[in-house]
């Protein structure tokens, strides 16, 4: 990926609806080329243009991370954590846990009702669960600098 092309992502990053004519005289090139190398970039999966939402702003205030140890065949038990609505992330790992995976919850009781939606899952092991407090740095801005 060039130099351009990283603008252009750093461009988006810092506001995703920006239009392409600024982010043209940003970068150097015309509105109809930055929107070529944007279709190109989203084509390749190199990235997605989405809403980030706040998960407390719509009534999921409490997030927590679920460390998972498996037994078994480790790709189809992540496939079906994923399956779970409240999962937002689910991450093959290397060390104490198998998977890390990021639930939202309505509140408590609801996060009980998700952690036992996942200690059901054929495969799964033990969990541990480790409850945010305060989210102090979330960022998208990688791989532009």
């Amino acid at each position: 990926m060039d130099d351009v092309s990283k603008a252009i992502i750093e461009q988006l990053q810092e506001d995703g609806r920006r239009p392409y004519a600024t982010i043209g005289r940003a970068v150097g090139l015309s509105e109809a080329a930055v929107r070529q190398r944007v279709q190109r970039l989203l084509d390749a999966g190199v990235m997605q243009i989405v809403a980030v939402t706040d998960p407390m702003q719509l009534g999921f205030p409490r997030q927590a991370m679920v460390g998972v140890r498996t037994s078994g065949d480790l790709e189809s038990t992540s496939d079906r954590l994923a399956e779970i609505a409240e999962v937002d992330y689910v991450v093959i790992t290397a060390g104490s846990f198998d998977l890390l995976t990021e639930v939202v919850a309505r509140n408590d009781d609801h996060l009980m009702e998700i952690l036992k939606e996942i200690r059901a899952v054929d495969g799964v092991v033990s969990t541990e669960t480790f409850v945010y407090l305060r989210l102090r740095k979330q960022t998208y801005s990688w791989g532009t600098a």
